[in-house]
């Protein structure tokens, strides 16, 4: 299994509206297509990742930093190609986050390569604990316009797609407006429909609780990100003492190490660390184990395609995310030739080998930014 060529495309689809966070706002959905070709074997093909500034300069160390490590060499190897490129690329301390972005790209094509050579799923090589997990829609953005009802209509509207959950927008309002927000999105969807709530770190520990208070009736699964990222670890180890809401961090970490120090600060019920910003699916197990060692559950910030195989491959995991919606995610449903199973609010894992990705090379070529 001697590795022979590693390409990396970046991706950049305009889209239609623009969806907004607390603290962020979504005018383009962006990836990394990493493929990895084994001497007379398949070749790999993935997708890493949202940056939307950086998507070159990933693509960049993907092929002329990374690549050299694993041109050459065997497949089998992963755990040595993994540390060579973690531990000995010069520069890494200066632009960390892009590094291990590139990185990530790489270990995914890399257990996407083994999945397709051994001709079994990646969750099958890591160990297949369960073949479905409930599924969320991330929705609930703030949106010119976007009334009360239209969060009720959203909701009902991801029920009709298949959705068992929404994770909804908050932290860019007061607890008291939020908590309104997420109230019409209950009234909307019933009491069957599992919501979490996503501040992206937009508020401090005081409003934070407050709004803790204000929701816990409505039946949350987890309160993610819920403040701000200065003081993030001490803040979240005291508002877990303050709700019965599950905390749920991680997203914002770059590293295993990173999740490690949440759960020793005894900061989080749940870590959302995301394989394809924190140096790939390697890590994102390490992160795991340390996790399933303390009873922490995982979750997986956004990226089904990679998250869903993860997830199914630990006892420790709750549910997997997408973007429902296809203005928000054109690659989901468009791009993707022949996504997962989506049936009875549960997303499957598919015998095809590795990850299962296949992509319309019309539209890659349409949407690459490298040419």
């Amino acid at each position: 299994m001697i590795v022979e060529r590693i390409e990396a495309i970046p991706i950049e689809i305009p889209l239609s509206r623009v969806f907004g966070g607390s603290t962020y706002a979504v005018p383009t959905r962006c990836t990394v297509i990493t493929r990895l070709t084994v001497r007379d074997g398949p070749t790999a093909e993935v997708y890493n990742g949202d940056n939307r500034s950086e998507g070159r300069e990933v693509a960049r160390l993907v092929e002329k930093v990374l690549a050299p490590l694993l041109v050459g060499r065997d497949l089998r190897d992963w755990r040595r190609h993994y540390d060579a490129m973690f531990d000995h690329v010069p520069g890494a301390a200066m632009a960390p986050k892009l590094l291990l972005e590139a990185i990530a790209c790489v270990d995914s094509a890399v257990w996407d390569g083994l999945g397709r050579a051994y001709g079994v799923s990646v969750t099958r090589l890591m160990g297949g604990a369960r073949g479905s997990l409930p599924i969320f829609s991330i929705g609930g953005y703030y949106e010119e316009g976007k009334t009360l009802d239209d969060l009720g209509r959203e909701m009902r509207q991801l029920q009709e797609w298949g959705m068992a959950g929404c994770k909804v927008k908050v932290g860019g309002l007061t607890p008291e407006e939020d908590a309104e927000r997420v109230t019409a999105c209950r009234e909307g969807a019933g009491p069957d429909f599992m919501l979490a709530v996503d501040a992206n770190r937009g508020w401090d520990r005081r409003d934070a609780e407050r709004f803790a208070r204000l929701v816990e009736p409505l039946d949350i699964a987890w309160f993610e990100e819920p403040c701000h990222w200065f003081d993030d670890m001490s803040a979240m180890a005291a508002l877990r003492n303050a709700t019965s809401i599950p905390v749920n961090a991680g997203q914002s970490e770059i590293t295993a190490h990173g999740a490690r120090r949440l759960v020793e600060a005894g900061a989080v019920d749940m870590v959302n660390i995301d394989a394809s910003e924190a140096g790939g699916p390697t890590a994102w197990l390490d992160a795991a184990a340390v996790c399933r060692l303390h009873d922490v559950r995982m979750t997986h910030h956004e990226e089904p395609q990679i998250a869903l195989h993860l997830l199914a491959a630990t006892a420790n995991s709750f549910a997997v995310e997408c973007f429902a919606d296809p203005e928000r995610d054109p690659i989901w449903p468009g791009m993707w030739l022949d996504p997962p199973e989506l049936r009875g609010g549960r997303l499957h894992v598919s015998d095809r080998p590795g990850f299962g990705i296949r992509l319309d090379p019309d539209k890659v070529e349409a949407y690459r930014i490298d040419r």
